[in-house]
């Protein structure tokens, strides 16, 4: 299992998490400069368990340290026995992959983690680091929900402080990076660029940043019947989501910058 972190002088580097769907976007996000990267499927739609053939096929190319996503469909996080059941599957053919981690999360319908499957799947994950993905801006309690994932064993929540972006949840992810007081690793997510860093930073003096850096590709189809869909209203088939390797590289960059500044580094936690 490859570390999840690599050194950074004395420290540890701040860590950059990029979430891809593709082979193409995976190799894009280490070249630019990728600490770890979340596999999904399907980010278009928020992301999905990912297939095992993308899985391998990544873990073949990359060096960095690979966390899975664990998601049965798109939509909300209220799961059926059907669908926890998958995520069991999954977490448990994953693990015998060699997946450096899992990210995943469930709430009970009144809003609360569900703490009792979240728990079946952290045991299930063995000593693999676990991520309670952005669920947690779903909780009702952010400050229950924190508490939680610490005692379930989780070692980083993924958060926008439950704003629709990390900009507008600034306050929160800062109190909630205060409280965790290096029991978890608050990961900073959702409109995470390079210009919006040293922001977050000054306000949260969070050292974990997760992005996707997308840009849209033209699709190679010089043949095209756009008057016929093949999903939702809206939707064009013939533009591709790709991870955009300029853009990792400048947040990056602005993340070193701040290392070299002599701040604190990520934590060993990550």
């Amino acid at each position: 299992m490859r570390i999840c972190c690599r050194c950074f002088g004395k420290g540890w580097k701040m860590l950059l998490e990029v979430c891809v769907d593709s082979m193409e976007s995976a190799v894009a996000a280490e070249r630019g400069g990728a600490d770890r990267l979340e596999l999904c499927g399907h980010l278009v739609i928020g992301g999905t368990t990912p297939e095992i053939s993308l899985y391998r096929a990544v873990r073949d190319a990359v060096e960095v340290p690979v966390r899975v996503m664990i998601r049965p469909r798109d939509g909300d996080f209220c799961y059926t026995e059907y669908e926890f059941a998958m995520m069991r599957d999954g977490i448990r053919t994953f693990r015998e992959l060699d997946a450096d981690g899992f990210v995943f999360g469930i709430l009970r319908p009144d809003g609360n983690p569900d703490n009792e499957r979240m728990g079946v799947l952290i045991k299930e994950s063995g000593n693999i680091p676990c991520t309670l993905h952005r669920c947690f801006d779903l909780a009702l309690n952010p400050y229950t929900a924190l508490e939680d994932a610490i005692r379930l064993g989780f070692d980083t929540i993924l958060t926008s402080g439950q704003e629709a972006s990390c900009e507008k949840g600034m306050d929160l992810l800062a109190e909630l990076n205060q409280r965790a007081d290096d029991r978890i690793c608050i990961m900073a997510g959702s409109g995470v660029n390079a210009s919006v860093i040293p922001e977050i930073y000054e306000k949260t003096h969070i050292t974990a940043y997760h992005m996707s850096g997308q840009r849209l590709v033209d699709s190679r189809m010089e043949f095209r019947r756009e008057s016929v869909p093949m999903g939702a209203n809206g939707f064009n088939e013939y533009k591709i989501i790709r991870t955009d390797e300029q853009k990792i590289a400048q947040a990056r960059a602005v993340l070193d910058g701040l290392q070299q500044d002599g701040e604190p580094a990520y934590s060993r936690r990550g």
